[in-house]
C-alpha cells in the first residue's frame, strides 16, 4: 500500500475507532473494541473499502501505535472523545513527562495547565523527542516538561497507554516548566 492511502486509511481508523463510530453505523464496546469484520463492513457501505491486509498493515506499520488488533477485534489505544474504559491500570509515571505544543498555545496553559480538550485525557509523551514531533503537526513546536513524580505524589493517576502515551485527567500550570 502506498504511503498516501496509508495516511487515508489511518485517519479514518482515527475518526471512527476514537470519535464517531455513529457515523458509519458501528458501535464500540464498552473497552472502544469492534469486530474486524463489522468494521470493514461498515467502511465499504460507507464507500470506503478496506482490505484486511490494509487494516493489518496500517496497525503494524503506524509510527505511533494508534491502534490494536486482538484476534478478530480492533481498537484505538487513546485519543477517544467517545466514552469508552480502555482498562489501563494506574501506573507510577517516570520523573517527568513531556507534552508538544505551540507557542500559541502557551498563555492559556499557562493560566489553566493542560486539559484533555475533546479528549477524555491529556496525552503525555515519555521523551522531549516525541514531545517535539507532537507538537510539530500544528506548527513549530514548544515542548513542555512536566513534574510527573510531583503530581503522582500528590495524588495524581496516571496510565500509559498500549503503545506508550501516558494519560492524565489534567495537569495544573503548577507542575510544568515552561522553556526559557
Amino acid at each position: 500500500m502506498d504511503e498516501r492511502r496509508m495516511v487515508r486509511v489511518s485517519k479514518y481508523l482515527a475518526k471512527h475507532l476514537r470519535h464517531e463510530p455513529e457515523r458509519i453505523g458501528i458501535e464500540l464496546d464498552e473497552n472502544g473494541w469492534v469486530d474486524v469484520d463489522a468494521f470493514l463492513g461498515a467502511a465499504a457501505a460507507h464507500g470506503f473499502p478496506i482490505t484486511v491486509a490494509e487494516l493489518a498493515q496500517v496497525v503494524q506499520d503506524n509510527d505511533k501505535q494508534r491502534y490494536a488488533l486482538d484476534g478478530g477485534r480492533i481498537r484505538a489505544n487513546q485519543g477517544h472523545s467517545v466514552t469508552v474504559d480502555l482498562g489501563l491500570p494506574v501506573r507510577e509515571p517516570p520523573a517527568f513527562l513531556y507534552h508538544g505544543t505551540v507557542a500559541g498555545s502557551l498563555s492559556a496553559i499557562r493560566a489553566e495547565g493542560l486539559r484533555p480538550m475533546s479528549r477524555h485525557h491529556v496525552h503525555l509523551s515519555p521523551d522531549p523527542q516525541t514531545a517535539t514531533r507532537v507538537g510539530a503537526r500544528r506548527g513549530r513546536p514548544v515542548v513542555l516538561s512536566v513534574d510527573a513524580a510531583a503530581m503522582h505524589a500528590a495524588g495524581h493517576d496516571f496510565h500509559v497507554s498500549a503503545n506508550g502515551v501516558w494519560l492524565v485527567s489534567r495537569v495544573p500550570p503548577a507542575y510544568i516548566r515552561f522553556p526559557g
